[in-house]
C-alpha cells in the first residue's frame, strides 16, 4: 500500500490517535522518511496536541464539518494552486493554533488573583509605612497583626506599603482601619453592628398574651 501527501493529511489525526489499520500505518510511516513536508506536519500537530491536547477547546461554527468534507474531496491542486502552497497554509495553520492558545494562556487573559474578603481599597496609607505581607489572599499588614497569616516559624516578608500596593497586595481592613476611607468597614463588624440593632428592637408578645 501506498499513500500520497494527501491522503496523509486527511488521516494524520487518526494516525496519532492510532486509530488506523496496520497497513495504513506501515504506509504513512514510510512516507513520512521520504517525505520532509509531512513530516513536518506530522511534528507541529504532535506538539500541538501534546500541549493542548483536549478537543473540547475548539468551538467549531456551525456547518463546518461538512464544510471541511466537501473542501478534502477536491483535488488537492484545485483547492491549494500548488503543492507547495498548500504546504505552506497547512504549517501556518499549525502555527496559528500554537499563537492562539499561547494568548488564551498568557497574562491578558488570566483571572484576577482570589484576594481575602478582609482586602479593602488603600486611602492615605503613608507610602513609607513599613508592612508585612502574606501571600494567602496577597493582604499586606502592620507587622505583628494577629490576622497575619504565616507558616509556624516563618518571618514575614517587609517592605514599603507602596511597593506592596504596586506588588497587587491590598491592605487589611482591621490592622490597617485608620488609613482606610469611612465607608470601609469589616464585614463582621458590619454584622455584629445589624445583630446588636436587632437585640435591641422590642419582641412582640404570643399571641393569647
Amino acid at each position: 500500500m501506498v499513500v500520497n501527501c494527501e491522503h496523509v493529511w486527511k488521516e494524520i489525526s487518526n494516525y496519532l490517535d492510532d486509530d488506523v489499520d496496520a497497513a495504513t500505518r506501515a504506509a504513512m510511516e514510510a512516507h513520512f522518511k521520504e517525505c520532509k513536508h509531512c513530516t513536518a506536519v506530522l511534528s507541529g500537530t504532535r506538539n500541538v496536541v501534546e500541549l493542548y491536547g483536549d478537543d473540547r477547546l475548539f468551538e467549531l461554527p456551525a456547518g463546518f464539518s461538512r464544510r471541511l468534507q466537501r473542501r478534502l474531496a477536491q483535488p488537492i491542486t484545485s483547492r491549494f494552486g500548488s503543492s507547495r502552497t498548500f504546504w505552506m497554509l497547512a504549517v501556518a495553520a499549525v502555527a496559528l493554533m500554537v499563537g492562539s492558545f499561547s494568548l488564551a494562556n498568557s497574562s491578558v487573559f488570566r483571572r484576577p488573583d482570589v484576594r481575602s474578603k478582609l482586602a479593602q481599597p488603600a486611602h492615605k496609607i503613608p507610602p513609607a509605612l513599613m508592612v508585612a505581607v502574606s501571600s494567602e489572599g496577597r493582604v499586606f499588614h502592620v507587622p505583628g497583626c494577629k490576622y497575619l497569616h504565616k507558616r509556624e516559624g516563618e518571618s514575614p516578608e517587609l517592605m514599603t506599603a507602596s511597593n506592596a500596593i504596586k506588588e497587587g497586595y491590598v491592605p487589611c481592613a482591621r490592622c490597617l482601619r485608620q488609613y482606610l476611607s469611612a465607608e470601609v468597614e469589616c464585614p463582621r463588624s458590619r454584622l455584629g453592628d445589624e445583630f446588636a440593632l436587632r437585640s435591641q428592637e422590642p419582641v412582640a408578645p404570643p399571641p393569647g398574651f
